[in-house]
């Protein structure tokens, strides 16, 4: 499971970098600024007005295989999360060494303390 989970997040890297790369390939439409982007510019853009464009229909295929990727990743890792706890396979355990001679804790060490020195009083 962990080669596939491995092999989906190099063609996720790979889907990444493409579609950074499509997005900056296309040219900007600075028709009407900000305003005309948040109104109905967009609708157009979204339902057919420019789709036939193919870095579009590219931009569109690798955001879907992003987020397609993504979210199967995120299955993935949460399954195998799940069952290397359940198969007792998750954090590895570290056995303290006991000595042989005595089943007791070891006592506390006493160290020796020292005092500051008091300064000198003059008469």
């Amino acid at each position: 499971m962990s080669i596939l989970l491995g092999i989906f997040t190099f063609v996720l890297i790979l889907t990444s970098i493409i579609l950074i790369l499509l997005v900056l390939a296309q040219k900007a439409k600075s028709d009407g600024g900000m305003g005309a982007a948040m109104g109905g510019g967009m609708a157009e853009a979204t339902f057919g007005a420019d789709t036939g464009n193919v870095l579009s229909k590219a931009t569109i295929n690798a955001s879907i295989i992003f987020f397609v990727l993504s979210f199967a990743l995120y299955l993935g890792r949460i399954y195998e999360g799940k069952h290397m706890t359940a198969a007792g396979g998750g954090l590895p355990t570290i056995a303290v060494p006991v000595s042989a001679t005595s089943s007791k804790p070891p006592a506390a060490v006493a160290l020796p303390v020292q005092t500051a020195p008091t300064p000198a009083t003059k008469p």
